[in-house]
């Protein structure tokens, strides 16, 4: 048997209060920044492996209000420490495919229907991708216009923050995200489904 539920503004209100959580992905480095930023505001979080993006929200089991299993959202955010990171990951071949390990990602995503975000701790890298002010051999129009199609074929939003604000945006654009899923949730939430 199907549970499907709809939660008052107020339930809403307390599970993402009481039950949700950060889940960062086992290969993310140099985060620290941010886990101190989840830390000075409470915000729990926990190690997982997540196969698309570095972050993304659940909001935890609790049988009371029928949530008998952690509920898993298709939202994720994709961060890099600086520009000259993505340079790097646009511009590399790292198979036989001649493909890109940051695009495949963002295709499974998009197949899967997660709402992609790209975080990217620079504030002006607009203005450094247009300048070429970035370690790779990359050209600055090429730069450009890969990023404005992956922008166009993948991504939710594209934010450009200074490093102590990542911790910030990806809270923010995660908590957002996981509230309005449960104001429109119709899902199955009984105890015998099984979440991905």
């Amino acid at each position: 048997m199907q549970i499907h539920y709809k939660f008052s503004d107020s339930d809403i209100k307390k599970l993402l209060k009481e039950n949700f959580v950060i889940l960062y992905d086992t290969r993310e480095q140099q985060n620290s920044h941010i886990l101190a930023y989840f830390d000075s505001k409470k915000v729990p979080y926990k190690r997982k492996k997540i196969d698309e993006g570095d972050y993304t929200a659940i909001i935890t089991k609790r049988a009371d209000m029928g949530i008998y299993r952690d509920l898993y959202f298709p939202v994720a955010i994709e961060r890099k420490n600086s520009v000259d990171e993505l340079a790097g990951n646009l511009s590399e071949k790292t198979d036989t495919h001649d493909d890109i390990r940051l695009i495949r990602e963002l295709q499974r995503a998009k197949y899967k229907h997660i709402k992609m975000y790209l975080i990217i701790e620079d504030k002006d890298a607009m203005e450094h991708i247009k300048a070429g002010k970035y370690r790779s051999l990359y050209q600055p129009k090429a730069f450009l216009g890969r990023l404005s199609s992956i922008q166009d074929l993948y991504l939710h939003d594209t934010i450009f923050v200074d490093r102590k604000d990542a911790g910030f945006e990806i809270y923010r654009k995660l908590y957002y995200s996981v509230r309005n899923f449960l104001k429109e949730l119709d899902a199955d939430i009984s105890p015998e489904a099984e979440c991905q």
